[in-house]
């Protein structure tokens, strides 16, 4: 047990001793960096550039091959003034190359390819939002580590304490000061110690590991977890990326809109059609022939029943819904704002009671000690005492991180 122990120590004194130190800024910044989801930024930019890419071609000429071979159960018979004429034959033959080209839509083009960069910006948003959620995670783990380093620390001054004390016990039963037994509660209060520096060692290094996860970056005993000094301003402005997100989604309906009103535009297309078959444009000739059209079509939906005045109503709802989810999002943060700043403000005010409580019972120990040496009461009863003061000081420091941590929690609330 005392060997594990040792080791335990040497590890946690050479990562304190190491110049390789980081912060939580770091871990934000590596948490954006490095988490799996990031990566989908760069596909959603190459689904993107194919997107428009596929739109943009709606430009260019269409070229098209049909071909068809027919059997007609009757064909045009001619008068006997047009014996001479050949009759058309009941198997027919075609094959046609055509070109046609986009000459004029309404904007529709353009407005498809808007709509597209507008999903980009959406998309992209989303995963922003998405990723920054996890820094509540990450505030969790770093000043979780962050106690459990504390707590080593703490540990190691009451271990040493104690042996100071087991020193001067040993002294006083070999001057036959104190009774025999005095130092077994003492050595056992220290066995106590050994056991709790292998759970706080055991617990940190999972907390790292799982930290280490999250942010993409190798982390060991020897990095070093700076504490952070973290200043809060109570105020209500949000600046959240689930707020430009909502933004960014109004400017994709807007461009849904503007997409809707061009479906019913005009359209202008020119077309070239060149065959080859039998027959071929002249009915009369009875023959393979050559043939080919040139010419432009205009298109124009008058009238649709409607449906497009009631597809830019759907659109306006969605609006009202976004509208209602922003609305919703601030409420809601709002609340759980109000909520951390309390328990700030609950935190610090038992912060000051704690001291008071480590300060009154640290009076009590030292008279304790002086009994002790002189044998008024037994180690058993200094232990407690002991005890009861390493428990204040261990609960004003875990309520000093959480504090760190309830601050750090509110500015990832408010979107700082």
């Amino acid at each position: 047990m005392k060997k594990i122990t040792f080791i335990l120590i040497i590890i946690f004194s050479v990562s304190l001793s190491s110049q390789e130190k980081i912060t939580l800024n770091d871990c934000y910044y590596l948490l954006k960096t490095n988490y799996p989801l990031v990566k989908k930024q760069q596909l959603l930019v190459n689904q993107n550039e194919i997107d428009k890419a596929i739109i943009s071609n709606t430009k260019l000429p269409q070229f098209s091959i049909d071909a068809q071979i027919t059997y007609q159960s009757d064909v045009i018979q001619f008068p006997l003034a047009m014996a001479g004429i050949t009759p058309l034959n009941n198997d027919q033959y075609r094959a046609t190359f055509s070109i046609n080209q986009l000459i004029f839509n309404g904007g529709l083009t353009a407005a498809n390819l808007k709509i597209k960069e507008a999903q980009l910006k959406t998309n992209q948003k989303q995963l922003d939002a998405s990723i920054y959620q996890l820094k509540s995670q990450i505030n969790q783990l770093y000043f979780s580590v962050l106690l459990k380093n504390e707590r080593f620390k703490l540990l190691m001054a009451k271990k040493n304490q104690l042996e100071t004390k087991l020193k001067e016990v040993k002294s006083g039963i070999k001057n036959g000061v104190l009774l025999p037994a005095s130092d077994n509660v003492l050595e056992a209060e220290l066995l106590k110690i050994e056991q709790q520096f292998i759970e706080v060692e055991s617990s940190k290094f999972s907390l790292i590991e799982t930290l280490s996860s999250l942010i993409g970056q190798p982390l060991n005993s020897s990095v070093q977890f700076e504490i952070p000094l973290i200043e809060t301003q109570f105020q209500n402005k949000i600046n959240r990326p689930e707020l430009e997100l909502f933004q960014l989604k109004k400017e994709e309906i807007k461009n849904q809109e503007a997409r809707v009103s061009k479906f019913n535009s005009p359209k202008l297309n020119g077309f070239l059609t060149g065959g080859y078959g039998n027959p071929g444009l002249n009915m009369l000739d009875n023959s393979f022939q050559t043939f080919y059209t040139i010419g432009v079509k205009f298109h124009w939906g008058v009238f649709d029943w409607n449906i497009n005045k009631k597809q830019q109503r759907t659109i306006a709802m969605q609006k009202d819904f976004i509208e209602n989810e922003t609305e919703i999002f601030k409420l809601n943060t709002n609340i759980e704002l109000s909520k951390q700043q309390k328990e700030i403000e609950k935190i610090v005010a038992i912060i000051n009671s704690d001291k008071k409580i480590i300060t009154l019972r640290t009076k009590v120990l030292k008279t304790l000690d002086a009994q002790l040496k002189n044998g008024v009461i037994t180690s058993s009863e200094y232990v407690t005492e002991f005890t009861k003061l390493f428990e204040a000081e261990n609960t004003l420091l875990q309520h000093k991180i959480q504090a760190q941590l309830a601050k750090a929690n509110y500015n990832t609330i408010k979107g700082e």
